[in-house]
C-alpha cells in the first residue's frame, strides 16, 4: 500500500477539481507534489521509487503556470482526463525505458535478493502495464465523456475512481497470488 502514497498530489487535485477553478485544483495539487517529494527525499527514498512524485510535480507546475496564464483555456475543461492521460503517459514510458515505475516502489518492501530476479522484474512489468492501461482508458473514455457529456458528473467521478481503484485491487491481489505460488513452490 506504500505506492497509495505516490498518489496523493492526484487524489488531492481531483477532489478540489469537483470544487474550485482548476487554477486552484492544479495549485493544490503541485504543492502536495512538492511537499511529498521533498518529504521523501528526506526520508531516504530513492528517484526510482519518485517516479509518479516526480511526474507529479511536472505534471501541476506545468498546470498552475498554463491555468493562471490563460484561465479560460477550453482545456481547463479536460483537465481530468488530461491528468490520467498524463499518468498513462508516465506509467508507458516507465515501461518503455524498461524500468516500470513500480519497480522503485516495490524495492521499498521486498528484499534486495529479489531485486534482480526475472520474476520480480515481470510482476513489477505486470503491475505497471495494468495501471498504465487503466490510466489509459480512464484518460480516453474521460475526454469521450466530457466532450459529449460534459455534465455527467457522476459518471466523470465513478470513472476517475475506478481508474484508480481496478489498478490497486489488481496489484494487491496479483502481488498476494505471486506470493502464495512463490510459498508454494519453495
Amino acid at each position: 500500500m506504500n505506492y497509495l502514497k505516490s498518489f496523493l498530489p492526484w487524489i488531492g487535485f481531483a477532489i478540489v477539481s469537483t470544487q474550485a477553478d482548476w487554477r486552484w485544483s492544479g495549485l493544490v495539487g503541485l504543492v502536495l507534489a512538492g511537499g511529498l517529494l521533498a518529504t521523501s527525499r528526506r526520508q531516504g527514498r530513492g528517484w526510482d521509487s519518485l517516479v509518479i512524485e516526480l511526474s507529479a510535480l511536472i505534471f501541476f507546475a506545468v498546470l498552475t503556470v498554463f491555468s493562471f496564464s490563460v484561465p479560460d483555456s477550453p482545456l481547463r475543461d479536460y483537465v481530468g482526463a488530461l491528468s490520467d492521460l498524463w499518468l498513462a503517459v508516465t506509467a508507458w514510458g516507465s515501461i518503455g525505458l524498461r524500468r516500470p515505475f513500480t519497480l522503485g516502489i516495490a524495492k521499498t518492501t521486498t528484499p534486495r535478493e529479489l531485486w534482480q530476479t526475472p520474476a520480480f522484474r515481470r510482476v513489477n512489468l505486470v503491475i505497471t502495464t495494468v495501471w498504465a492501461a487503466s490510466f489509459t482508458v480512464a484518460g480516453v473514455a474521460g475526454s469521450f465523456l466530457l466532450g459529449y457529456a460534459p455534465h455527467a458528473t457522476v459518471a466523470l467521478i465513478v470513472l476517475k475512481v475506478l481508474g484508480f481503484a481496478v489498478p490497486v485491487a489488481f496489484t494487491i491481489r496479483y502481488v498476494t497470488l505471486v506470493r502464495a505460488r512463490a510459498q508454494k513452490a519453495a
